[in-house]
Order: structure tokens, then sequence, then C-alpha cells
């Protein structure tokens, strides 16, 4: 078995498993940090963005690459449609990939990238929510770029790398990155996706029986069992075991794994999430206070549903209960209204709400007291009638490089009494504002990652107690902001890998299930041999098709085969030979063997023992017999006919089948 890392991203990973000719991929995950080196797309013209200055190198200029690049308070950005990084198809064509199995909405937003015009034939598995919220995240991507279009595409500066300041000189496989997918190529990928439940078995072609199990870390999320009847894999990416609003993590299933692949631990090791879910909400009371608006860049799904619970109550608390919110993205209704009807996939207490009745998320709530009003752009019909101030906004995208949060900085940037909050970890917040510099409103960094962080998954390592523990090489290097934080070494065997390394993995089958028809079953006649054992041979046809053994009866001549045209009798097949093979087992009876020999006329026989061994001389014949434990020797000086004689004599005294 070998392990592919097809992305240098440990937190949108994308793995490719081969085991007897099966390929499976585990996760799609899109590295979106390249878009930070583009400009901002906004909706209207911006007269900040248009006026930057281009970039011009000192040496080896080329006037066609004008314009290509602009410099913003010392940093250098591409002035084109952003570009993304999708998984390495160099080191595995997508068209071999014959299974892909999704861990949450957000590990697969890679995925038209390998579906779509790569000839892929395989198929595609994943929990309802992760597919639905999936699509969700993947059409407003799109939408978001495709309504502030740019003119032309850059593409020269990657052909001067060496010329550019950091960090475009250190951009990873830039010619490898791609211009978003369509819209169409999105809707063709998830129709290939096979819904599954927690806990349902799916037979991969024979090789797996592959199951998904409740990670706890968002909707739908989970980790993967692949499992045969002598191998157990998991491969658990996007864990949590914290108590929020998904179903807890499945830890019993995890337990005990020949190979436990662990991946996607927190971007924010440092800091917890609860105290940070506090700092934000003092940090919106004290903006609004201030009589600024607070704008909160987030995703159309996950945290941002605790975000509204939490910030509403504290709001209440703090006497500010009648501050607007507004949540505006191109699915927020579609995201809205699907959160309340997956009750299935909620932890318990959001699923009691379900049976009061009531509504799961408080933002159902929110919505029919218009305390949370959504809109699909700032540009919607109904938003500029509704918008007052101050207020508190949440809409896309984290990068801020496209979306509706683009037209907000532009908007609220120069008032120092409003302030941006940042809760996703996937972008690092000053490289995420550096295009708007010089920017008066405050900026707070609040990070909100739920997945496990070091010490979490180093406990729960020593619970499941893996055979071998398969880990990104980063984990087991002190954090850089933390030296005490990584991946513990215990007595196990740990196995790192890095982006693009392909590495063994120490899963050798020794052992196969093998499945025989009702008609040979039928053959069988088990003979007993003691000890509470009883066997029988089997002879038939072994048949390999999907990783599948099957043993059928062999195909046995009739009369009319039995004979030639000529009349002559074919001779035996090899499925007849061996039907007429016995196997010998238990103790030789050495009196019945000597009455037997005498009944064959042989007679003068001494019998010699020596410890375990047994000799018989038959001194008129010149023959001698020994007996081993294990085996017999007839020396008679090459008297074949002789020899084969005392062979046949001597099996008669023996029990066979």
């Amino acid at each position: 078995m070998r392990l592919y890392c097809l992305s240098n991203d440990l937190a949108k990973p994308c793995y490719v498993i081969t085991f007897k000719g099966l390929r499976i991929m585990l996760d799609c995950g899109l590295t979106e940090q390249t878009v930070l080196n583009f400009l901002p797309l906004p909706f209207v013209q911006s007269v900040k963005l248009s006026n930057l200055p281009n970039w011009i190198p000192s040496r080896e200029h080329d006037p066609q690459m004008d314009g290509e690049l602009k410099e913003c308070c010392s940093r250098i950005f591409v002035d084109s449609s952003p570009e993304f990084t999708p998984p390495m198809d160099k080191m595995m064509d997508f068209n071999e990939i014959d299974v892909i199995l999704i861990s949450n909405y957000l590990n697969m937003l890679a995925l038209p990238y390998i579906t779509e015009n790569t000839g892929f034939k395989g198929k595609v598995y994943a929990t309802e929510p992760t597919l639905q919220i999936g699509r969700f995240f993947l059409e407003e991507l799109v939408e978001y770029i495709e309504v502030a279009p740019k003119a032309c595409t850059a593409s020269l500066w990657k052909d001067m790398l060496h010329l550019l300041p950091s960090p475009l000189c250190d951009a990873f496989r830039p010619k490898k990155w791609k211009t978003i997918f369509s819209l169409k190529d999105v809707h063709n990928s998830l129709a290939q996706v096979t819904i599954m439940g927690y806990d349902e078995k799916l037979d991969i072609l024979g090789a797996f029986v592959a199951t998904p199990v409740s990670s706890g870390y968002c909707l739908g999320s989970s980790n993967w069992v692949l499992s045969t009847a002598h191998e157990k894999i998991c491969y658990v990416s996007g864990s949590s075991t914290l108590t929020t609003h998904p179903r807890p993590i499945n830890q019993t299933a995890l337990k005990h794994a020949d190979v436990l692949i662990m991946t996607g631990l927190t971007q924010a090791p440092t800091v917890n999430p609860d105290t940070k879910l506090g700092e934000l909400c003092m940090n919106v009371a004290l903006t609004i206070r201030n009589n600024g608006s607070a704008l909160i860049p987030c995703y159309p799904s996950g945290v941002v549903y605790d975000l509204f619970e939490c910030l509403t109550q504290n709001l209440e608390n703090a006497g500010l209960n009648n501050v607007p919110m507004f949540f505006i993205s191109p699915v927020a209704d579609s995201s809205l209204a699907y959160s309340n009807i997956l009750a299935e996939w909620l932890s318990s207490a959001k699923q009691n709400k379900v049976y009061l009745p009531d509504d799961p998320f408080p933002h159902a709530f929110y919505l029919r007291n218009s305390k949370l009003k959504h809109y699909k752009h700032v540009f919607s019909d109904g938003f500029s009638k509704d918008f007052r101030q101050p207020c508190v906004v949440f809409c896309g995208h984290p990068s801020l490089r496209f979306g509706d949060a683009v037209h907000f900085i532009e908007m609220w940037g120069n008032n120092s009494n409003n302030s941006i909050i940042f809760t996703e970890p996937d972008f690092p917040y000053l490289q995420v504002l550096a295009p708007f510099q010089p920017l008066a409103m405050k900026a707070f960094y609040c990070p909100i990652d739920t997945s496990l962080n070091y010490q979490q998954a180093n406990k729960l390592i020593k619970e499941l107690k893996p055979s071998v523990l398969v880990i990104p090489e980063a984990y087991t290097k002190p954090h850089p902001s933390a030296p005490n934080l990584f991946i513990e070494q215990p007595d196990k065997k740990i196995i790192t890998f890095k982006c693009g390394e392909i590495i063994r993995l120490p899963l050798k089958r020794k052992l196969d299930r093998v499945y025989i028809t009702a008609e040979m079953a039928m053959k069988i006649v088990p003979r007993d041999v003691g000890n509470g054992f009883s066997v029988s041979t089997v002879t038939g046809l072994l048949q390999v098709k999907d990783k599948v053994h099957n043993i059928h009866p062999c195909c046995e001549k009739t009369a009319e085969q039995q004979a030639s045209g000529n009349g002559k009798v074919l001779p035996p097949t090899r499925e007849e030979i061996l039907n007429n093979i016995k196997y010998e087992y238990g103790t030789l009876d050495v009196d019945m063997l000597m009455k037997r020999l005498v009944q064959d006329g042989i007679t003068n026989i001494k019998m010699e023992r020596n410890n375990s061994a047994l000799t018989l001389h038959l001194v008129n014949e010149d023959t001698t017999i020994k007996f081993d434990e294990n085996e017999t020797h007839i020396v008679c000086g090459g008297k074949q006919s002789l020899r084969l004689k005392l062979r046949d004599t001597l099996l008669k005294c023996l029990q066979s089948f």
C-alpha cells in the first residue's frame, strides 16, 4: 500500500492511497491562499485600486508585462482574476482515480478540477450535508468572481519569479494555478456525488468496506474507516472533540486501526476558540458603542451559525438588542433554511429542540423577528432600504479579494470607529488587509477553529491505539509560535510525509476471504481428524473479479465428451486428477502394517526402536522402512515395483480424506 500526498496545505488535504490496483482519493481540498497575491475585485470601480502604480523590475524588463503587477504600500499584487492551487495532477492522473471519499464540505472545493475535463470515471461519496453545504460554498465562490470579472488574465509574471520581491518570488508552482471553474462544472461535478449516512457500509470494488463515522467538526463531517476481513485503515481529517452544534465524534469506530492517517489539525493551535468567541463579542459591543459598524468576513455556513447565536445574546445582555445584523451571501437564503432541517446530523441538544418542536438554530427565530436579515448582495433589492448603521455585517469572502466584503472595506475603511473582525483561520489577516492599506478602521483577529489542537490530538491517539500512525512531517516539529506544541512520538510506529511524497505504508495483505458457491458447499464432506477439527478437500475453479474471490465447481465431462471422435478415451483432466487425490493423516498403526505385510507374503521382519524413530528391516527383501515423526523412508536398493507395493500397503494403514 502506498500513500500519495497531492496538497501542500495541511488544512486542505488531498491524498491518494493505492492497494491491490485500487486508487482511493481521500479529500480534495482547494488551496485558496494564492488569491492573496491578487488585487481585490470590487463590484464597482475603485479609484484607489485603479490608480495603483505599475511595478516594473529593475532589470530584464518585458514591456508586455506592464500592468500585470501593481504596487501598494511596498507590496506587489497581480492585477488579474484570482487563481487557486488544485491538487497536484502530475503525481497521479485523475482519470485513474476509482473512488473519492470526502470528509467535510471544506475539503471538497477542488472537486470540479478533478472530475471535469480530466477523463475522471470514478465515484464520489459524501454525506448529505457535505454535499449540500459544499454546493453553497462552490456556488458562492463562482458567483463572487464572475460578478466582477477582469478584462484579461495576467500570466507573463510567472516566467520572471526570480526578479520579483517576496512573497511572489516564493510562490509554490504558480504555473499550476488555475482560474475558477464555471457554475456548469460545479453542477456536473456534484451530480457525480453519491450520498451516504453515518455508519453506512460501502463496498469498494471488493477491496475495502468504507464507512463514514461522525468527526464532530461541522455538519455532516466524517472520518472514514476502510476495513477488510483482516485489516483496518482509519482516515481522521477535520475532527473535533469539543461540544458544538454537529454530532459528536465517534471514537469507538476508530480504535485499534492497523494504520491511522491523521491530518486537518487546527490552524490556530495557540488560542482557545471559546476565548476568541468572547473577544469577538466584546469587540463588536465596543464598536457599536463607539457608533461604528462591525464587518465579519465569513463563509456561508459553519462557525457563522454559532456567531449568530452567541453575538445576539451578548448584544442583548449589553443592552444593544436593537442593533441590526445582516447576512449577505448569494446562498444566504439556502444556507439558513437548510441548516434547520438537519436534525439527524446535529448534537443531541440541538436534536431535542426539533422534537419540542422548536428550531434547532436560533437564527430562524431572529429571521422571523427581523433581528437578522439576509440578502444575496449589497445591490440586491431591499437592502439599501433596510440598511442602517451602526450594524453588524456577515459576508464573504474571508480573503477580502472578492465578494461583498470588498465593498464594505471600501465604504467603511476610512472611519476609525468601524472595525473588521476576522474569525476564519484560513488566511493571515495582515496579508488579507495589505491591498487596502492605509486603513483607518480597526482590525481584530479572533480565529475560531474547533478542529483538534495538538493536546487533543495526542490524547486521541493514545485512546485510539493504532498500530501505525501516519501524519504530515510538520506535525512532529514544534509549532513556530509555540515550541511545546507538536504530535508526540509514542511507542507506536510513526510514518511522516511531505507534499509531493509517495510513502509505503506497512500494510501487506497476508490473508484474503474466499467465497464458495452453494453447489460447492453441498459437495463438502468434512472428516473428523481429532482434537475438535474437521477437514475436507475443495476442488474447483477460483474466480477473482472486482477483488472478490469465488470458488465455482469445475465443469465435469459428459459421457459424449469423455470419448473422442475415433472412440479413444480422452486423458483425465487436471480437475479429475485432483478430485482423486487423497490426503493421509493420523498416527501409523504398526501392528496393522505388520499384519498386512505378512498377508502380502513378506516374512522375517525385524523391528527396531530408537527414541521416536521406528525401523522395520525386511530381511529377505533386503529392504528397510524408516518411520520418523513427520516422514517415512523406504530404502529398497532400486527395486521400484517393491517400493510401490510397500507404499500402497503403508497408505492403507492410515486414515485419509
